[in-house]
């Protein structure tokens, strides 16, 4: 979709209602689908973070982008996320974490990014995080710089590959919490797009087809 139309759509993504659960459960593994249905985070104090669901044009056609997290002693190692982090005290809300936290992962500077939509929070139980999710858009083609200590690539993926259906699989992935256990995921690029970022990806993709198919 050309950029310019794509900015067309994005008073209606505003006013849009968030499916919210029902999204998020299209690519959650049944094993985490009780959990959801059932979470009470009375007890959990769950860290606070928030990532960034950038849009902006490249060669006039409207990509979202995505990193590969670096490998670590940690549950999301080198796992494909959106630019994003860990709220910090100093942080005014969670709109100025995900602007944060996205120059330093990435290097686009909060003035070029124009947040237009907060989407549905959602609880991550093997990290412990509540993680919020904005819509963001650039209007001017980017340059990416990633930091070298985080990200160990960039994807750039065209709002068109996003929408077709034949990027959703299943496939079998040993996790934190279950072995050999079979998952809804995204492929992209030959990577494998599970867990929190499909889920939160999933009502993303939602939306977009939902306004999108107004216009038909």
């Amino acid at each position: 979709m050309d950029f310019q139309e794509f900015l067309e759509h994005v008073p209606k993504i505003i006013a849009a209602k968030l499916p919210a659960f029902d999204a998020h459960i299209k690519m959650a593994p049944l094993e985490r689908i009780e959990s959801l249905k059932n979470s009470n985070l009375d007890n959990k104090t769950p860290k606070l973070a928030a990532v960034m669901m950038l849009f902006y044009p490249k060669g006039n056609k409207t990509h979202l982008v995505l990193i590969v997290r670096n490998s670590y002693q940690g549950v999301h190692s080198a796992q494909i996320a959106f630019p994003g982090g860990k709220h910090e005290l100093e942080d005014e809300n969670f709109e100025i974490t995900a602007l944060r936290e996205t120059h330093e992962e990435i290097g686009i500077s909060p003035e070029r990014i124009e947040i237009v939509k907060a989407f549905t929070q959602l609880y991550i139980p093997p990290s412990n995080f509540m993680v919020h999710p904005f819509l963001g858009i650039c209007r001017e083609e980017i340059t990416f710089i990633p930091e070298p200590s985080e990200v160990a690539g960039i994807i750039e993926l065209p709002l068109s590959v996003f929408l077709d259906e034949t990027i959703i699989v299943q496939t079998k992935l040993s996790t934190s919490y279950a072995e050999n256990i079979s998952i809804p995921a995204f492929e992209i690029e030959k990577h494998i797009v599970w867990g929190a970022t499909a889920m939160i990806l999933s009502e993303l993709k939602v939306v977009l087809k939902t306004v999108l198919e107004q216009e038909v």
